[in-house]
């Protein structure tokens, strides 16, 4: 009953606070306001980065290993990107695609891609730059496509150069929007191409690995369009076997290809080895420069805030001096005046960070509704303003509280 006494006493208290003097209480509040708003926004926009990098990393396969001419991120030890050491590798080509997959005991699939852009033709229509991919079997398993419409290749058909191709999403319903596009040819650079199937939407994809903006073509096919021995990115996409672990795959890959390309004990590997791993530890270093980033602008708004706050508690002290006094000579304790100012002191606080997560909720949902950004104002973000704010509350209280309470009934009562 105390407790909830004291909680009462101290909403009506900063109730009377903010209404007596709006402006000096709206001044105040200002600063713990933007310092929530700062921190929170900046949270929100690193989880939300961090969800969408997340998701789109596993559109890129769990326990895959992707074999490249150039390295994802720079050698472990060195800040710069030494590109001129990768010019002349030589890229990855089909056939040790194969040899991966028949010599490689902890390898499940192994693919071979090459993606261009071409401009898709149907009848009169027509789509410019779309994004060819040919590819070998296996890569629908490694990426966990899915297919809404028709059905996908065989591997019979992925191994031949027959003239089939299937679609994604967004290609169908540009080329085909009123029909379904099975069954029916498109064209690109003058071949005929039959429509077998069409991918399942995958929405936004930050690593550039959805199909929803793609023509996938048997690799054979596809190189009757584009020379697929000169550079153009080509990869051999790798997934290991159930109970493999990531560096068990990469050993076995690195031995694998330079058995494969001959390369001598001691001779630096000419190719690259690039996991989501490397991307991750990249990701996590700029998340926490990025959190740094908030605490140190958020944290001298809520600096300023927390001196608004205190500032407002010494004038509530002095102000209702009497009243301490009265309350001291019927009996109230230290403990019960330090209470009802520390309660005060944090429900102001509070509520000037309630505003600042209001604030990033309404700015977190126009940004969401106007762009492609799906950005949104977690759980654990609210609790964590609010926590933030409360402890503000209690440091900027302190002292004000300390000095009601040690106020002397006799000369508080007389104070004029």
């Amino acid at each position: 009953m105390l407790l909830l006494k004291l909680i009462l006493e101290s909403f009506r208290f900063a109730h009377n606070a903010l209404t007596v003097n709006k402006l000096r209480t709206f001044l105040s509040l200002l600063g713990i306001t933007i310092g929530i708003f700062c921190i929170i926004s900046v949270f929100t926009v690193i989880d939300s980065l961090e969800r969408s990098i997340r998701a789109s990393m596993e559109s890129l396969g769990s326990n895959v290993i992707y074999i490249q001419k150039w390295p994802w991120a720079p050698p472990e030890g060195e800040t710069e990107y030494p590109w001129w050491k990768y010019l002349n590798r030589p890229v990855p080509k089909l056939q040790e695609a194969e040899d991966i997959l028949r010599r490689s005991q902890l390898s499940r699939d192994a693919s071979f891609n090459v993606s261009f852009q071409r401009t898709v033709q149907v009848g009169r229509n027509s789509a410019g730059n779309v994004q060819i991919m040919g590819t070998s079997p296996g890569l629908i398993n490694i990426w966990s496509l899915n297919v809404a419409r028709g059905r996908a290749f065989s591997e019979i058909e992925m191994n031949s150069s027959r003239n089939l191709g299937m679609l994604g999403a967004d290609v169908a319903s540009q080329l085909f929007p009123n029909e379904n596009p099975i069954g029916k040819t498109i064209k690109i650079q003058g071949y005929k191409i039959f429509i077998i199937g069409v991918f399942t939407k995958m929405g936004e994809d930050m690593f550039g690995t959805s199909m929803d903006k793609r023509v996938l073509l048997p690799i054979k096919f596809a190189a009757r369009m584009v020379d697929i021995h000169r550079d153009m990115g080509q990869s051999i996409v790798v997934k290991g076997r159930e109970g493999v672990s990531a560096q068990w795959l990469r050993d076995n890959l690195e031995g694998v290809m330079r058995s494969i390309r001959r390369l001598k004990p001691g001779e630096e590997n000419d190719f690259a080895l690039n996991e989501v791993s490397l991307i991750s530890g990249q990701l996590d270093n700029f998340f926490k420069v990025f959190n740094l980033a908030g605490w140190i602008i958020g944290g001298f708004a809520i600096l300023v805030g927390g001196f608004g706050i205190a500032n407002i508690m010494f004038v509530s002290v002095r102000e209702r001096t009497k009243i301490i006094g009265i309350q001291k000579s019927l009996g109230a304790k230290n403990y019960f005046i330090m209470l009802e100012f520390l309660f005060e002191s944090v429900v102001l606080s509070v509520m000037g960070g309630a505003i600042g997560l209001l604030l990033v909720y309404v700015g977190s949902v126009l940004v969401s509704q106007m762009s492609t950004f799906n950005l949104s104002l977690t759980l654990g973000n609210i609790f964590t303003g609010i926590f933030i704010s409360a402890t503000i509350g209690v440091v900027a209280g302190m002292l004000p509280a300390r000095k009601a309470s040690s106020l002397d009934p006799v000369e508080a009562i007389n104070t004029v």
